[in-house]
């Protein structure tokens, strides 16, 4: 039997309806080819310095709780989407990383030689803001990661 083409897989997510989707995706991908999964959040500290500036969402003698905030939000969040029945029986990991979304994503992959990044072709909500960066995270991810990207949109029935 041939050796599967993927060992490691590292999946970013945001929480958002595509990023979940590519979660899925890659669960249904480990489990084809007997892989691990490298769960990925980044908080985007410089969107959130950029918004505190602006006073839109603390002040800034708050930005150091806010982190913290950020950091146990996306902890839950991780640990939701580890025990959902998508990921029973995979051997996964997780890590939450502070910076900008791409070097983060893309420097990780590297690390951690992973064979495949599978992450939402967008993220955030219909709409938003968030949607437009998340495409353009995604986009310089398949140029800088130094493996195979395959990037996953919603389903239609989801759109």
């Amino acid at each position: 039997m041939a050796e599967a083409p993927f060992s490691s897989i590292l999946v970013p997510v945001d929480f958002s309806p595509c990023s979940e989707e590519a979660f899925r995706v890659a669960c249904d991908l480990a489990r084809l080819c007997r892989a691990e999964v490298l769960v990925v959040h980044v908080i985007d500290t410089s969107a959130l310095a950029a918004f505190n500036r602006m006073g839109v969402l603390a002040v800034p003698s708050d930005a150091a709780a806010q982190k913290r905030r950020l950091r146990h939000f996306a902890r839950l969040n991780v640990r939701r989407l580890l025990d959902s029945e998508s990921a029973k029986g995979i051997e996964m990991d997780r890590l939450v990383l502070e910076g900008a979304p791409f070097v983060e994503i893309a420097k990780t992959a590297r690390v951690e030689k992973v064979d495949l990044v599978i992450m939402g072709s967008y993220g955030g909500r219909s709409g938003s803001v968030e949607k437009i960066f998340f495409g353009s995270t995604a986009e310089k991810v398949v140029r800088t990661a130094g493996c195979p990207v395959l990037t996953v949109p919603l389903p239609v029935k989801a759109r």
